[in-house]
């Protein structure tokens, strides 16, 4: 499976009993009795009321469950750990509880790809089939060399090694310090740095440490809009790194038709086709080709996506 909420350093309650009955409900999650994990994990919160991993775990048993008390406990994790870093405002976008947000906390971002850097190579490539770095690298190839690459959300470095070959400097930018630190290891990249995509340009990281705006004749970003919600910050933050005649090659997973995007059960965004062709009209990106394509696998199932090459006019 692609990475699941964060539980950054906090499924622990603090409390031996407690945690114990938390183990006993895991595993009968696992056995798929998800009733009687939630009843367990309801005493373990007896013991630590103010355990907010716990209160979101017990939401997600009861929404597996079916059973109609699973927002309450994702909003008392809310309102136990404000900062969302398990993504318990999505989730009640998700069941329809509260209106679907614009995009993630980074909080929640962040912790889920720290906790899932060390085996996302493995998960990504040998089990679920990812293929996005390889089909985006095919779709610059023509354009290529490239002086400057800036890759977006870089991860451990997929794309990174796709590239690398191409283009003769390469920057790599993500919002997880683990997800970094294992992009280092390889030694693909010129410039590593850490990134939030969701804030303005000037507060986003990428032009610190004295990088000049325009610098990129090509930006990527492979599997990251999912994780970006109405894209209403990136157009911006590509158009002040690219340069003249630049390129931006991405992906987004395809909502099918219509005009938006929409939050799946996986917590990430899907995005229609009309709805990024509108966006790259409006930043004034020439579209240049689309690529409707399988992305990976999902619980053995294909997931649909869609692969964009766009230019910065001159």
């Amino acid at each position: 499976m692609p990475p699941k909420p964060a539980q950054t350093g906090q499924f622990s309650s603090g409390d031996v009993i407690a945690d114990r009955r938390a183990d006993y409900a895991r595993m009968l999650a696992e056995g798929a009795d998800f009733v009687a994990a939630a009843e367990l994990i309801e005493q373990a919160l007896e013991i630590t009321p103010g355990w907010a991993a716990g209160w979101f775990r017990l939401g997600e048993y009861r929404e597996k469950a079916r059973l109609g008390t699973a927002a309450g406990a994702y909003r008392q994790a809310l309102a136990l750990a404000p900062d969302d870093v398990f993504g318990a405002r999505l989730k009640l976008a998700f069941l329809g509880a509260e209106e679907m947000p614009d995009r993630p906390p980074s909080r929640y971002v962040e912790g889920l790809f720290d906790d899932y850097a060390d085996r996302f190579d493995t998960a990504l490539i040998e089990k679920l089939e990812y293929s996005v770095p390889g089909k985006l690298a095919a779709l610059v190839a023509s354009h290529a060399p490239f002086r400057n690459t800036v890759d977006l959300g870089c991860g451990t470095g997929l794309f990174g090694a796709e590239i690398r070959a191409r283009t003769e400097r390469l920057e790599g930018f993500d919002l997880s310090a683990n997800m970094l630190a294992r992009a280092e290891a390889k030694n693909l990249y010129d410039h590593l740095g850490q990134s939030d995509l969701s804030l303005a340009p000037e507060a986003s990281g990428l032009f610190s440490e004295g990088f000049p705006k325009h610098r990129a004749d090509l930006v990527s970003a492979a599997d990251v809009l999912m994780y970006l919600g109405s894209l209403e910050t990136v157009f911006p933050l590509v158009l002040e790194l690219l340069a003249p005649a630049g390129l931006f090659a991405f992906s987004v997973e395809d909502a099918g038709e219509g005009e938006g995007f929409v939050l799946r059960g996986s917590l990430r965004y899907a995005h229609s086709e009309l709805f990024v062709r509108t966006l790259l009209v409006r930043h004034g990106l020439e579209l240049l080709q689309v690529e409707k394509t399988v992305i990976r696998m999902d619980a053995g199932k294909p997931i649909q996506g869609i692969l964009f090459l766009s230019r910065k006019p001159l």
